[in-house]
């Protein structure tokens, strides 16, 4: 996820009024109508689910937890929610913030305590971000503690460009045509990993989190690093959508139609095997058999969630 910038204390901007809940609403509308769709697109959610939603205490964790509370309202499928934040160790965390905010909602939760942060801070070289080391450690820490509650699936905040984000590093940096997925089970079979905020734009989070005036506690540890790649990626596709609109959702959804003879991964198409007449030729150039299809426009459609 994209990391949330440290917020001006009352004193050195004026707060904007909270909006109104029909504003709120308003606003809440295209993020749950766009999750409701990766759900039911990816299967991600069934009847009798206990959904641990991952709560980091950033625009986008807490955008996905309203977004679940007000999907159990809505949709035919019954499941549960519990609200799981990891407390890292990090110096001068608000331990109280999270709490009180999950008590006043009504939400059942748990704060754990780990220091990953010393040992991240101890086995980073100087110099180095400390990302990768930080990923491994919480999401090990996140499984464990979903197998204690029973939680069948672990929700996590990734939105749209955090999924573009990670195609772009991967191609750019690591050689690979890889991004991240809306949905993965663990190495161990033992968790299921769900991102129902796939299809959603960053720009939408922002514009509701304002609306809320959610308790951003910013991350001290990964927030901090100057110039990381992902952030110069970042800027990167912020810049294409804003001179050509629309390109980021042309690259999400790339990401669904795959034609796999026309790559180069000879363990993803047998290219040595092929022979006349071809099995596929040159069909990935001629004009689409059925049209595109468009996120959903309704909030009725969630049914599809059954």
């Amino acid at each position: 996820m994209t990391h949330d910038p440290v917020l001006p204390s009352p004193a050195a901007a004026p707060q904007p009024l909270p909006a109104s809940p029909a504003e709120r609403s308003r606003l809440l509308a295209p993020v749950a109508r766009l999750a409701g769709q990766a759900i039911s697109d990816y299967g991600m959610i069934e009847e009798g689910d206990l959904v641990m939603v991952c709560l980091s205490g950033g625009k986008d964790s807490y955008a996905l937890l309203d977004v679940l509370l007000h999907l159990q309202r809505r949709a035919p499928v019954r499941f549960g929610l519990v609200a799981l934040n990891l407390d890292q160790g990090q110096p001068g965390f608000p331990k109280d913030v999270l709490p009180r905010y999950l008590a006043d909602l009504g939400v059942a939760h748990e704060l754990v305590y780990q220091d990953t942060y010393s040992v991240v801070k101890a086995k980073t070289p100087v110099g180095k971000t400390t990302c990768a080391l930080c990923s491994r450690l919480r999401r090990g820490a996140l499984y464990a503690h979903a197998r204690r509650l029973g939680a069948t699936k672990i929700a996590l905040g990734h939105h749209r460009e955090d999924i573009l984000e990670t195609l772009f590093m991967n191609l750019f940096f690591g050689a690979r045509l890889k991004a991240m997925p809306p949905k993965l089970q663990s190495d161990d079979c033992s968790n299921v990993v769900i991102r129902p905020l796939a299809y959603v734009p960053e720009a939408d989070i922002v514009r509701y989190a304002q609306a809320a005036r959610f308790p951003i506690i910013p991350c001290d540890l990964c927030g901090a690093q100057a110039n990381l790649q992902r952030e110069v990626v970042g800027r990167m596709l912020q810049d294409w959508e804003r001179e050509h609109p629309g390109r980021l959702n042309n690259i999400l959804r790339s990401l669904t139609r795959v034609t796999p003879s026309h790559l180069l991964d000879r363990d993803l198409y047998d290219f040595t095997g092929l022979g006349t007449p071809p099995a596929e030729g040159d069909r990935a150039f001629d004009p689409e058999d059925l049209p595109t299809r468009e996120f959903l426009t309704d909030l009725g459609e969630l049914e599809l969630l059954g």
